[in-house]
């Protein structure tokens, strides 16, 4: 056994793929120091997992790990809850309370889902990085950690820091190292090595036999999209060991347990959405974009050879932004389908953004800056 897979079998990242083995050599060089990490990757590939052989493989690894939830914490809240309060600091805070930068002190913090951080604690969290100083709601007293910081995003945080809605100072400063996770569907040679694991571990747990998979099923779940990457894989296979107990597994049985009916594809081979599912909620509404933009082409072609009047278009409910080519840009797309979401859900801004796939702070965002309130 090499020294690479050991490190592998100790922290429990599989695959062999080569996007695999470049990221465990580039926790391996990262890991015994105390440089910032971020990782990125669209939600379901195992970030976490990252990240907590990240904190397995330093000199901290004695030390707590703290992984905070950033888009889960209200943003009221989430000052008090990263930096601690004081007692009498707002109206509910009836005792002094330390915060997880206090708790971590030694140890390591890991900021999921940063990209949901509100601007103004960035600012707090940039003087954290820079000095390793903060203060508790409510004190003016500055107080010192010394946390090893660890970010986690499905986001495009690139595209954030373009629409204003995250610092560039604090993603230059984070991003020291970004170790970006593969989508399961760009490694799949490394599905076998994963349902082996997966399949030890339920039958394991679950004390169940399983009969195994047969040749169609096996090349079903290798050829599957999987869009909520290893975390849908992991579920549906423990689903279907445990439903479908100690039988042997065909294409059909495997097909019961796979959300083939919720993708929608095109004819030019863009990527495939899936609705209602895990998958990058940005990335997704590019795609969305791209497929509006395909229609949005068809509608001008068609427009060229006489089929629509001017009349339709001039009727239309507002004027559409263009970049001087003709073509809708990037935000008006957006912008188009927040909108058409929120009719149709009646303005329930939480219907819609679980339409979106976005978060309803995200969502939120966005009618504000598109002018939609």
């Amino acid at each position: 056994m090499t020294d690479r897979e050991a490190f592998q079998r100790t922290y429990g990242i599989i695959g062999q793929s080569p996007e695999m083995q470049e990221i465990v050599d580039v926790i391996r060089q990262v890991a015994p120091t105390d440089i910032t990490v971020l990782i990125s990757g669209e939600s379901g590939t195992g970030k976490e997992i990252v990240a907590k052989a990240i904190h397995g493989a330093s000199k901290r690894a004695q030390q707590i790990m703290v992984s905070v939830n950033c888009g889960a914490i209200p943003e009221g809240l989430i000052e008090s809850e990263l930096f601690g309060h004081e007692k009498g600091a707002f109206t509910s805070a009836s005792d002094m309370r330390r915060g997880y930068f206090e708790i971590a002190d030694g140890g390591t913090i890991l900021l999921d889902e940063i990209g949901e951080m509100p601007l103004a604690t960035q600012v707090k969290l940039l003087r954290v990085l820079e000095s390793g100083e903060f203060m508790r709601v409510g004190s003016s007293e500055a107080r010192r950690t010394d946390v090893r910081v660890l970010a986690a995003t499905n986001k495009l945080l690139e595209y954030e820091v373009q629409q204003k809605h995250f610092r560039p100072d604090l993603y230059f400063r984070l991003r020291s190292v970004n170790i970006h996770l593969p989508p399961l569907r760009n490694r799949k040679e490394d599905i076998p090595a994963l349902v082996e694991q997966f399949v030890k571990e339920t039958t394991e747990k679950n004390k169940i036999q399983f009969g195994g998979f047969n040749n169609n099923a096996t090349e079903l779940l290798m050829s599957y999209h999987w869009p909520g990457n290893i975390r849908e894989l992991r579920n549906a296979i423990e689903s279907m060991l445990v439903l479908e107990r100690g039988k042997r597994l065909d294409e059909h049985d495997v097909r019961k347990y796979l959300h083939e009916k919720t993708q929608v594809t095109t004819d030019r081979n863009l990527p495939v959405v899936s609705n209602r599912t895990v998958e990058q909620a940005e990335r997704e509404l590019i795609y969305r974009a791209l497929v509006e933009l395909k229609s949005n082409i068809i509608e001008m072609k068609e427009l060229l050879e006489g089929r629509l009047s001017g009349t339709n278009l001039q009727n239309s409910n507002h004027t559409q932004s263009q970049n001087g080519n003709g073509v809708l840009t990037m935000d008006e797309m957006e912008r188009r389908m927040v909108a058409t979401a929120l009719d149709r859900h009646k303005g329930n801004r939480r219907n819609a953004a679980r339409e979106l796939n976005i978060s309803e702070r995200t969502l939120y965002r966005k009618i504000k800056d598109y002018g939609l309130q």
